[in-house]
């Protein structure tokens, strides 16, 4: 069975000359998949090249407008109906496509995908969903920034989408829950924190309990819940903190001869840890909660990158996660209403 991806041809800080490689190399990899590109058709043409051995599972479609990195998502919403980013959703809205994939103007992105798709019935906010290297594989996480206040509830919500994801496309049978906070006793953190700990408990998730910041990469849980504003923080400084160390670490290879000489020695031990974590294998975030499947990826994304967005994407729309979401959070109502009545 074919899976279509619509992608967003002109979005990135490169556009094309990243978007249409890294869709080709996916094509040549999975037989199974087809790509609508949206956009520029001659720009995209003209990337294109000789695709012949993967033209048949190629089509074009063509956008007149491109949103920018900075612009407000309110104007991009109302006055650039045919940007790239808009009928790549629509693409999805139509059922042309099973998922889309941008690595555009995320407040734009977001705010499009709200409006086109809608929201699953019974959440009130879509999450941002990343996925982190750990010790022992990987971490999804969420909101990483689309919602910088939570009540109690949308956590609780988040935990049911976090979960579901973790299970319908890394595979696994009860994926374990954490919820982020200042620290692992039932005393800390705030009344909205400890208000969500004991909806996310009551929910039958396999909720383990609080998670700090320094055991986010440590493999504990497969999901880890927090607010946008707490997440995004996180993310960025792990992002920082793993500039800091690799750039503290040419220097001192680089100090004199001996320590280019131990460098050589550790190059091969270098470069399975860089691959460990490298963020390009971890691009792609889902915008969880709507009724499609939508993948933001790094605005600054090279090929590689922009590859694995496309392949989270279509592992999604395989295993329909806004389908499995929805049935999960009926459940949870069904629960939730017994629960009262009796």
């Amino acid at each position: 069975m074919t899976t279509t991806i619509a992608v967003d041809a002109m979005s990135g800080d490169r556009g094309t000359e990243v978007t249409v490689p890294a869709s080709l190399s996916i094509l040549r990899k999975d037989k199974a998949l087809k790509l609508l590109l949206v956009g520029d058709v001659e720009k995209i043409k003209e990337e294109l090249g000789d695709y012949s051995d993967v033209a048949q599972r190629v089509e074009i479609q063509a956008a007149s407008e491109i949103v920018e990195m900075d612009e407000p998502p309110a104007l991009a919403l109302k006055k650039k109906k045919d940007s790239s980013m808009r009928v790549a959703i629509d693409m999805v809205k139509a059922e042309r496509a099973q998922a889309a994939v941008s690595a555009g103007n995320t407040g734009a992105l977001m705010a499009t995908s709200r409006f086109v798709l809608k929201m699953i019935p019974g959440l009130k906010r879509p999450a941002i969903c990343g996925e982190l290297p750990t010790l022992s594989g990987h971490v999804r996480m969420l909101d990483l920034g689309a919602n910088v206040e939570c009540g109690p509830d949308m956590l609780r919500q988040f935990a049911i989408m976090g979960s579901v994801l973790a299970s319908e496309v890394d595979g696994i049978e009860e994926p374990s829950i954490g919820l982020l906070n200042i620290g692992a006793e039932d005393i800390k953190g705030s009344e909205v924190v400890k208000q969500a700990s004991k909806l996310i408990a009551d929910s039958g998730l396999n909720y383990h309990g609080y998670v700090e910041a320094d055991e986010i990469y440590s493999g504990r849980v497969d999901v880890i819940v927090s607010d946008g504003f707490s997440g995004n923080v996180s993310l960025k400084t792990s992002e920082g903190v793993a500039k800091f160390i690799m750039g503290v670490m040419r220097e001192e290879f680089a100090k004199n001869l001996i320590t280019k000489l131990v460098a050589l020695i550790a190059l091969p031990i270098m470069r399975a840890a860089g691959m460990r974590m490298d963020p390009r294998r971890y691009n792609g975030a889902s915008l969880l909660g709507l009724r499609g499947t939508v993948v933001k990826s790094h605005g600054g994304a090279d090929v590689l990158a922009f590859e694995c967005a496309i392949t989270d994407a279509a592992k999604q729309a395989k295993m329909s996660v806004p389908d499995r979401i929805s049935a999960a959070v009926e459940r949870q109502l069904e629960s939730f209403e017994s629960q009262t009545s009796s």
